[in-house]
C-alpha cells in the first residue's frame, strides 16, 4: 500500500500564481486522486477547505491530532523566556530561523521547487534550528510527538495524503512505503490560472495595475473552483477600494445572485459580508444590517466575515479613502 505525500504550503497558496488552491486541484487530477487524507493543518479557513469539494475531491478526516494544548504550552514557555536575558537570546534565535523558512516559502514556488530536494533541505535546517534554541518539548510544540502519532494513523492506508510541507521529509522517515508525485510532466492548467487571478485580485497591493486586473477578472466566466460569483466579488473590492460604490454594490448584488450550494463554502460569507459594508458606505443602514446578520446566520462563514458581520452591526461600515 503506498501513501503519496503531497506538501501544503496552508495559507500561503494564495500567495503563489503557480502552487495554488487550483493548482493542488490539477495536481490531485494528475495523479488520478478522488480523495485525500488531510494531514495538515487544522485552519478551518484553509484555502483547500473552499477549493476541494467544489472539484468533486473528497477530504478523508481523522489523521490530525487536536493540538491545541500544545499551543498554549508553547504560549506559556515564550512567556517564561521572555522574562531572562538568556531565554530572549533563544527566542531571536528561533525567530530568525523562522524568518530564513518564511523567505523561501513566499519566494516564487512552483510545484516542482515545492518538491525539490532543497525544499526539505530548508525544511530540515530550519526545524534543526528550532530545536537547538527551543528543545524538543513545549518550545517546538512537541513536533516530534505529533509526527509520531500522525505517522501512526496514517500507517496502513493508501492514497494521496495533503501533509505540511514542513512535515513531509519526517513522514517520508517514519513512513518506509510513503512517496513523492513525480511532476516531472505535470502541466499547469486554467484551475490554477483562474485560482491565481482571483487570489491576485483579492490581495491588492499598491504596484497592481486596477484597471488591467478589473479587465481580466470580467473576461473569465469562472470554473468550480472559481466561481464567476467570486470573480465578481473580487472585483466589487477593487472598486470599494477606489471608491467606486455603485459599481460595487452592482457586482457584489450580481455575486449573491449567483451563489450556490456546491460553490467554495467561504464565498457566500465573504460576499454578503463585503456587501453589507458597500450599503453601508451608501448610506442604506437597514439593508447594511440585515445583509450583517445573514452572514451571521451562515452554518459557515470564514472567520474574517464573521468578524466584518459583527463590526458591521456595532458601527455602521464607513469609506476612509486618506
Amino acid at each position: 500500500m503506498t501513501l503519496t505525500l503531497l506538501p501544503d504550503l496552508g495559507d500561503l497558496l494564495r500567495l503563489h500564481p503557480q502552487y495554488n488552491a487550483g493548482t493542488v486541484v490539477e495536481l490531485l487530477a494528475f495523479l488520478g486522486a478522488r480523495e485525500v487524507l488531510w494531514a495538515t493543518s487544522g485552519d478551518p479557513d484553509h484555502p483547500l477547505r473552499d477549493a476541494l469539494p467544489p472539484a468533486g475531491i473528497t477530504v478523508r478526516e481523522g489523521f490530525t491530532a487536536e493540538w491545541a494544548w500544545a499551543d498554549a504550552e508553547q504560549t506559556q514557555l515564550q512567556a517564561f523566556l521572555n522574562q531572562y536575558p538568556q531565554g530572549r537570546e533563544r527566542l531571536r534565535d528561533a525567530g530568525r530561523a523562522e524568518r530564513e523558512f518564511t523567505t523561501l516559502l513566499t519566494a516564487p514556488m512552483t510545484p516542482a521547487q515545492v518538491l525539490s530536494p532543497e525544499s526539505f533541505e530548508a525544511a530540515d535546517a530550519y526545524h534543526a534550528q528550532l530545536r537547538a534554541a527551543l528543545d524538543e518539548g513545549p518550545g517546538t510544540m512537541w513536533r516530534e510527538r505529533r509526527l509520531t502519532e500522525l505517522a501512526a494513523r496514517l500507517e496502513g492506508h493508501a492514497g494521496v495524503v495533503l501533509a505540511a510541507l514542513d512535515d513531509v521529509p519526517d513522514l517520508l522517515r517514519l513512513l518506509p512505503d510513503a512517496a513523492l508525485p513525480d511532476v516531472t510532466t505535470f502541466t499547469p492548467g486554467e484551475t490554477g490560472r483562474l485560482r491565481a487571478l482571483a487570489d491576485r485580485a483579492w490581495a491588492l497591493n499598491e504596484a497592481d495595475d486596477l484597471n488591467a486586473l478589473l479587465a481580466a477578472l470580467a473576461r473569465e466566466t469562472g470554473d468550480h473552483v472559481t466561481p464567476r460569483a467570486e470573480l465578481d466579488a473580487a472585483a466589487a473590492s477593487i472598486y470599494l477600494a477606489v471608491g467606486d460604490l455603485d459599481a460595487a454594490r452592482e457586482l457584489l448584488e450580481r455575486a449573491a445572485h449567483g451563489l450556490t450550494d456546491d460553490q467554495p463554502r467561504s464565498l457566500h460569507g465573504l460576499t454578503l459580508a463585503r456587501l453589507g459594508q458597500v450599503r453601508d458606505a451608501l448610506g442604506n443602514r437597514e439593508l447594511a444590517v440585515r445583509t450583517y446578520r445573514a452572514v451571521l446566520a451562515l452554518s459557515y462563514a470564514p472567520q474574517v466575515a464573521l468578524d466584518t458581520a459583527q463590526a458591521g452591526l456595532k458601527d455602521p461600515f464607513t469609506l476612509n479613502l486618506e
